[in-house]
């Protein structure tokens, strides 16, 4: 296979009808199991979304969504108006595969969950001993967003990410903010729901305005008991969109517009 080109022998091992129910994950499993099979010379091209969608019997955004899922793993680059492009070679991203292969699937949303939940508790404490006034300025205006962007769901959501980034930085840990970071992103395409109705954003706020006093206070056990609060709400949150028929909706209103 020349590089550049996606195109070859193995690409059988590539194509082929999905079940509709598998969308995303499906997609995603397929081109990992492709690119880790053989030797995928670096920068070759996987071919645009309309092909893949026809050949794999899927819609356009399960194509989109497995393909971002792959970009924030580092499996492929994706490149705004030209395409997306293996990433590193086999020995390359074989490691990668195996370390988060398993958070391409739906069914370890509930550990993902979990795993997110725990380190976020463990990021408040650290925080609590370590944010700096500078630190505090900066997750007081993201707190300060998040209250005025109640209308600009976007808006709202950057601000969340943010704030949640700047206290994985703080805490010092950057193995640990990496993990959760690449959490996030995974998790992103439910948070955008779940986020969007007045009285679920009027909560998210107050929890985010109690973790921030709470490392202001410099107090890790206060600072723990307030993320573990946020987290079990923010998880019962993201749980109710994380099913079948969050996907299918997601699916389905991307593939409208």
């Amino acid at each position: 296979m020349e590089a550049g080109v996606f195109d070859g022998p193995g690409d059988g091992e590539l194509f082929g009808q999905l079940p509709q129910r598998t969308a995303i994950s499906g997609v995603a499993s397929r081109l990992l199991a492709y690119l880790t099979s053989g030797d995928i010379p670096v920068g070759t091209r996987l071919p645009p979304e309309r092909e893949l969608s026809a050949k794999l019997g899927v819609g356009r955004s399960a194509i989109r969504g497995a393909l971002a899922a792959l970009e924030v793993l580092g499996i492929i680059d994706v490149r705004p108006g030209s395409g997306s492009y293996v990433a590193g070679t086999t020995s390359e991203l074989l490691p990668q595969t195996l370390t988060w292969g398993m958070l391409v699937s739906p069914q370890s949303t509930e550990e993902l969950l979990e795993i997110r939940s725990h380190l976020e508790v463990l990021v408040a404490a650290g925080a609590a001993t370590s944010a700096t006034e500078a630190d505090l300025d900066y997750l007081e205006e993201c707190v300060t967003t998040l209250e005025q962007a109640v209308d600009d769901i976007p808006a709202f959501v950057t601000a969340d990410f943010k704030f949640h980034d700047r206290l994985a930085r703080v805490a010092g840990n950057e193995i640990t903010r990496q993990l959760l970071s690449t959490a996030r992103s995974l998790l992103r395409i439910w948070v955008d729901r779940s986020v969007s109705r007045g009285q679920q954003m009027a909560q998210t706020i107050a929890e985010h305005r109690a973790i921030l006093e709470a490392v202001r206070s410099g107090d890790p056990a206060v600072a723990s008991a307030s993320m573990a609060a946020h987290m079990r709400t923010a998880t019962e949150r993201l749980r109710t969109f994380s099913g079948s028929d969050a996907e299918a909706t997601t699916a389905a209103q991307a593939d409208a517009s």
